[in-house]
């Protein structure tokens, strides 16, 4: 069975369901457990939820060590640029306790974030910085781009006995679909076929997904067809299923939110330079933010940030080469 469920509900949904199912999952951080009417602290009480101080030096540190003693923290650290007070729990000692004690230390541990707020906040709450934590290893990374996805996502990353940064999109929060009920898991390292098409290949994360279909909706308008893919986690990442599509359509665009040289989209477009060259008939086109931060006005905001025009021209553009070439 599935409901209509928004896309922040879902991941709530996950969690509650993760929390009921395994008695070790623990919740904390900002902004949790306000009040007594909070649903997860009503129902898992003070030892389960609680809120934090606002600390996230504290909060991933406490996380690391509760995670190595049997539990299973997610700690809601609210917005991705919080996180980077924290980098060395997060980047040098969760992901490498394991690996360093031979295996005999597991560290299940979910840190939960949101990103890219591009609505007014600017410089430091509308960034894309999963460049950072991409090749950590150790370290996942996952990305949904739907509710679907939020929720199957969430679980899995519960679910892992291996450190997991979660990030989920503002932008999406109050998107809705069909989500199933019940237990539901997707698989890391499993990207998803968003739509089909033959003439190029898009791929595109969180927020972007949602311009990028629309952008091939557009685009079939004038006779393009136009595939979009999700990787979904950017560590584990699957090249795979890209470079399949890559060599069916010979043409690819990479849509990322980040800025061009601190961009998922630069990894993956090394990738394909490596394994997917030969089937490429023209370059790798990238649609990404400029390399500035995000300014605060709406019309410079536009400016800097993709958008599904952008997409639909660095298409045509790579279309119109292999055409010109003929």
């Amino acid at each position: 069975m599935a409901r209509e469920m928004m896309y922040g509900e879902a991941i709530a949904a996950a969690i509650m369901e993760e929390m009921e199912r395994d008695s070790s999952v623990v919740f904390y951080g900002q902004n949790l457990a306000m009040t007594e009417r909070d649903p997860f602290l009503r129902k898992f009480g003070k030892k389960r939820v609680r809120i934090a101080p606002i600390s996230e030096t504290a909060e991933t540190g406490v996380a690391v060590g509760a995670a190595m003693t049997g539990l299973r923290p997610i700690v809601e650290l609210w917005m991705s640029e919080f996180m980077l007070v924290a980098f060395d729990e997060l980047i040098n000692e969760a992901p490498r306790l394991r690996y360093m004690s031979g295996g005999q230390v597991k560290v299940p541990l979910v840190f939960k974030a949101g990103y890219g707020f591009a609505a007014g906040w600017a410089g430091q709450h509308s960034n894309c910085v999963y460049h950072t934590m991409m090749g950590i290893p150790g370290l996942k990374v996952a990305l949904p781009s739907t509710a679907a996805d939020a929720k199957g996502l969430m679980a899995a990353a519960i679910r892992d006995d291996n450190p997991v940064v979660y990030l989920h999109h503002y932008m999406l929060t109050l998107d809705k679909e069909l989500v199933p009920e019940g237990s539901f898991v997707i698989p890391f390292g499993v990207a998803a076929l968003k739509r089909a098409g033959t003439d190029v290949t898009i791929v595109a994360t969180g927020w972007m997904v949602k311009k990028s279909l629309a952008a091939a909706e557009m685009l079939a308008e004038q006779g393009i067809s136009a595939e979009v893919i999700d990787p979904r986690t950017l560590a584990p990442l699957d090249i795979e299923t890209i470079l399949k599509s890559v060599k069916k359509t010979g043409r690819l665009v990479l849509v990322d939110q980040a800025t061009r040289h601190a961009s998922a989209a630069a990894i993956i477009a090394a990738e394909m330079a490596e394994h997917g060259l030969k089937a490429l008939k023209a370059p790798v086109k990238f649609v990404t933010a400029l390399d500035t931060s995000i300014p605060f006005s709406e019309p410079l905001e536009n400016y800097v940030l993709p958008n599904e025009e952008k997409i639909v021209a660095a298409v045509k553009s790579v279309v119109a080469k292999q055409a010109a070439t003929v």
